[in-house]
């Protein structure tokens, strides 16, 4: 059984950065692609950034060019570098390990990860 733990989220001004980290117990996490999701109060929960095995990543429009994932495999970690934060990037975010590429994957969708972190706040403030 897979377990996620997140961390790094906290207040943000406008323009700011924050990083966020994920570690990731059991599962095998360096098979595994890793995404970021994030979630505001009666939201979906929606899609970041993924990252798979090889390192080839994906990103959500909102986030282009402001947000990075990386991993550091030998560590069972998954990193998001937030920049040129905005109030609407404020969520609880979270950390999850894809299914295994059993038939075909989308990982920008929540039904193709297998265990999720608990979250951890992100508020953006103007």
């Amino acid at each position: 059984q897979e377990k996620l733990v997140e961390s790094g989220g906290g207040l943000a001004q406008v323009g700011g950065s924050l990083r966020l980290s994920c570690v990731v117990d059991g599962g095998d996490p360096t098979l595994r692609t890793l995404g970021w999701f994030r979630q505001s109060p009666g939201g979906e929960r929606d899609f970041v950034a993924f990252i798979n095995k090889s390192r080839g990543t994906g990103y959500a429009n909102s986030v282009k060019g402001r947000f990075i994932i990386t991993r550091e495999s030998d560590k069972n970690m998954a990193y998001l570098q937030m920049d040129s934060l905005k109030p609407e990037d404020s969520a609880v975010y979270y950390c999850g390990i894809g299914k295994l590429e059993t038939g075909f994957r989308n990982y920008r969708l929540a039904r193709d990860y297998s265990a999720w972190g608990q979250g951890t706040q992100v508020s953006v403030s103007s």
